[in-house]
């Protein structure tokens, strides 16, 4: 999808045509949300095909993009988990991320409540965090709480909460999350033993 040709974009900016009429001004906003909007899921599809076709295919793609490794296998990742035809158009993938690590039903389940609730995905997200909760407090569990120390270079650092910011998390929750979802995967790719 290319951007109207009034605008003139550049990789940081975009600049208009002085007296440009609304609806055209509108439509333009229309057409960076979208491009925006299903960015996510076209680096994702854009990996998994790359998948079968090029090996040294993650090598190319952060020459490609500058993304670093974790960031384009967590697009691909999703992408995989959700066929086309279940992703929701009235979601963004932040929400599809956000359920991704879950079984298919209670996939479908959080995002039908998502959509028909209208859920940011920080909500989405706390909505399936307390549900654990319960879950675990109804059957009597108590959570174990494990604490690790982490050290890393200032330039690790910066670079990790960099990649948190970008998904509206601390820290902490970003690391966290990045280790279930590599639980996650590990869980759900063949064991080579079993071959």
């Amino acid at each position: 999808m290319s951007l109207d040709t009034k605008a003139l974009t550049k990789r940081t900016s975009l600049f208009l045509p002085e007296g440009m009429p609304m609806d055209e001004w509108r439509y333009l906003g229309q057409q960076i949300f979208v491009i925006s909007d299903s960015s996510g899921w076209w680096l994702g599809d854009w990996l998994v095909y790359g998948q079968s076709q090029y090996p040294d295919r993650y090598k190319m793609a952060i020459s490609e993009t500058s993304l670093g490794y974790q960031t384009l296998r967590n697009y691909a990742w999703v992408a995989r988990q959700f066929s086309v035809p279940r992703r929701r158009t009235g979601l963004s993938f932040q929400h599809h991320a956000e359920v991704a690590g879950l079984p298919e039903e209670a996939q479908d389940m959080w995002l039908d409540r998502a959509e028909r609730f209208r859920w940011s995905r920080n909500e989405l997200r706390r909505r399936i965090r307390s549900s654990a909760s319960i879950k675990r407090a109804i059957r009597g569990e108590v959570p174990a709480r494990v604490e690790v120390q982490l050290r890393a270079a200032t330039e690790q650092r910066n670079l990790w909460e960099k990649a948190a910011r970008s998904e509206d998390k601390n820290l902490t929750e970003w690391i966290v999350g990045i280790l279930d979802r590599a639980a996650t995967a590990l869980e759900d790719s063949p064991d080579p033993d079993d071959g």
